[in-house]
Parts: structure tokens; C-alpha cells; sequence
């Protein structure tokens, strides 16, 4: 999942990448509101963590320029400003939470997984399941019929993208663009490299292989057959 986040103030916005991108999410950063536009104009992102108040251009601008151009990116604003009119204004705005500074990481985190899973029509809001294997959200726990594989944070995201579209062919560009924070590079081996340590994980010693390579074009996780 890859998430924009447009933050001035450096403490903060270290403290949100660090955070966000240890649960194994993609993160791009802008520090001003023309930036972070820019970005959220051309890139494909599964929600955008924006700021009030920023340079340039505000938050709440950079939200309705946004809406203006029929981007959906799912917003959650952040503001010191906490009264309820500000929230209200935001709401109207085009935004789709509003969290006050200051807060607990674990809110935002929450904040941004339910906001992922409404835009995504995600059909279970904490479990993604295909076949044997299953993927809790909530506790990271990932499953193949009984046994439990450990994953990397990268290799979490990963697949967790791969079973959000289930049975549906994903490419390199969209898998790089999704899971990781930088474009795609058609030199890179990186998403082979990473597929091939997910299978070594998820299908090895099963009968049934479940992620699957479409041969230029990119991969599925499937039932073979």
C-alpha cells in the first residue's frame, strides 16, 4: 500500500515515515502543499496523510484542488486546530478524517488501515484470505492452513497486495508502485527478487502454489489450474 504524506514540520513527519513505513507501508513525503499536489496529481496512492496548515498551499486547498480534479485518494487531515467547526470544514471540504495534533501513532495507523479498507471495498475488514492462506491485519499474522510464516515488513505488504486483488494479474509497475516508494525501474529485478523470497515462504513444501508468475505480464495469486 503506498501512502502520500504532506507534512512541513520535520519531527513530525519523521515520526509519521518511520512509523508508517515500519508497518511495511510505501511512503513519498512532501513538505509544502504545491509538492504534495504534484504528487497526488500523477502518482497512484492508497490515502494521503495531509497537513492543515502548510506552506505554499494549505491542506484544505490542496484537498479541494484534488476533489476539483476528481482524485479520490482517501485524506486524513492533521491539524493542531481542534475545534469543531475545523473538523467540520474538513469533512466538507472533501477530506475523509480528521485527526488533531497531537496523537498517538497507533490512532493514525488505525485511521489510515480503515480508511484503505472502505476505498478498497475490502469484503472481510480485517482478514484477507485465499484458499489456505490468510493474512490478519490487525496482528500481522499470516497463515498457511495451520502453520504460521514470518514475514519481512516489505514482503507483508507484498503480499497483502497480491491477495487485495486475488485472482487478478498484477504488473511490476503496479506492484512497484504500490509497495514500494520510488518508480518503476525496468532494470530492477527487485520485484522477481522479493516474489521469489515470498514463495520460498508461502508455497514452499505445499502441494498447492498459490502465487504464480503470467509470463510478461505480471503476477497472481491463483488456485493452479
Amino acid at each position: 500500500m503506498r501512502i502520500l504524506l504532506v507534512e512541513d514540520d520535520p519531527k513530525i513527519a519523521s515520526f509519521v515515515l518511520k512509523g508508517l513505513k515500519a508497518e511495511g507501508f510505501a511512503v513519498d513525503h512532501a513538505a509544502d502543499g504545491e509538492a504534495g499536489l504534484d504528487l497526488a496529481l500523477v502518482e497512484p496512492y492508497d490515502a494521503a496523510v495531509i497537513d492543515l496548515m502548510l506552506p505554499k498551499r494549505s491542506g484544505l486547498d490542496l484537498v479541494r484542488a484534488l476533489r476539483a480534479e476528481k482524485v479520490r485518494t482517501p485524506v486524513i487531515i492533521l491539524s493542531a486546530k481542534g475545534a469543531v467547526e475545523d473538523r467540520v470544514k474538513g469533512l466538507q471540504t472533501g477530506a475523509d478524517d480528521y485527526l488533531p495534533k497531537p496523537f498517538a501513532f497507533s490512532e493514525l495507523l488505525a485511521r489510515v488501515q480503515a480508511l484503505i479498507r472502505r476505498s478498497t471495498d475490502a469484503p472481510e475488514p480485517t482478514r484477507l484470505v485465499f484458499a489456505d492462506l490468510s493474512m490478519n491485519l490487525i496482528t500481522r499474522e499470516v497463515l498457511r492452513g495451520e502453520s504460521p510464516i514470518e514475514l519481512q515488513p516489505l514482503e507483508f505488504s507484498l503480499l497483502e497486495y497480491l491477495l487485495r486483488n486475488a485472482g487478478r494479474v498484477v504488473s511490476k509497475t503496479m506492484i512497484m508502485e504500490h509497495v514500494w516508494d520510488y518508480s518503476f525501474d525496468p532494470q530492477t529485478n527487485v520485484v522477481e527478487s522479493r516474489i521469489y523470497k515470498l514463495r520460498e515462504k508461502v508455497d514452499k513444501g505445499f502441494p498447492v502454489k498459490l502465487i504464480h508468475t503470467v509470463r510478461g505480464v505480471g503476477y497472481v495469486i491463483k488456485k493452479a489450474g
